[in-house]
């Protein structure tokens, strides 16, 4: 076989997998994200997981204290990357009830989501930030100062 033929064997298969290699956006392939929530029943703060996950994986947590049968809660989340966006599925799980929702959210957008039968009753607040982003690593460096510390300095002459 001849570089030419082979060349046009494996030309257009070759073409077609950088295609759809080029064409699927980031999110779509396991981009990394951060999701900080805070989960309230009646007004009153039950649960502030923060969580690593990747887009198009399902992200499970849940909270059990020590030899409790059922958990605190458990948590699924389910996000897909679309475009600039991400499509996400909620499901909280409480021994008193559970509550379900679907959302779209962009990269650093909070959203306050009203899972009960009525309002203030099953509230999740939810924030999604890509982890490769400036905002999430200036996030992260105010979370680790704590107040009234003093960063160490260094210089050189």
């Amino acid at each position: 076989m001849d570089r030419t033929s082979l060349l046009k064997t494996w030309l257009p298969g070759l073409a077609l997998v950088l295609l759809a290699f080029v064409s699927t956006p980031a999110q779509a392939r396991s981009e990394p994200l951060y999701f900080a929530l805070e989960v309230r029943r009646d007004g009153r703060l039950i649960a502030q997981p923060k969580l690593l996950g990747e887009a198009g994986r399902t992200l499970r947590a849940e909270r059990r204290r020590p030899g409790a049968l059922v958990p605190d809660y458990r948590l699924v989340l389910t996000p897909r990357g679309e475009g600039d966006s991400f499509q996400l599925e909620l499901d909280l799980s409480l021994p008193e009830g559970q509550g379900h929702s679907q959302l779209a959210l962009l990269h650093g957008q909070e959203r306050k989501l009203q899972l009960g039968r009525v309002p203030g009753e099953l509230e999740v607040s939810l924030l999604l930030m890509k982890v490769d982003s400036p905002e999430f690593r200036a996030l992260m460096q105010l979370t680790d100062e704590a107040p009234g510390t003093v960063q160490s300095v260094s210089s050189s002459m």
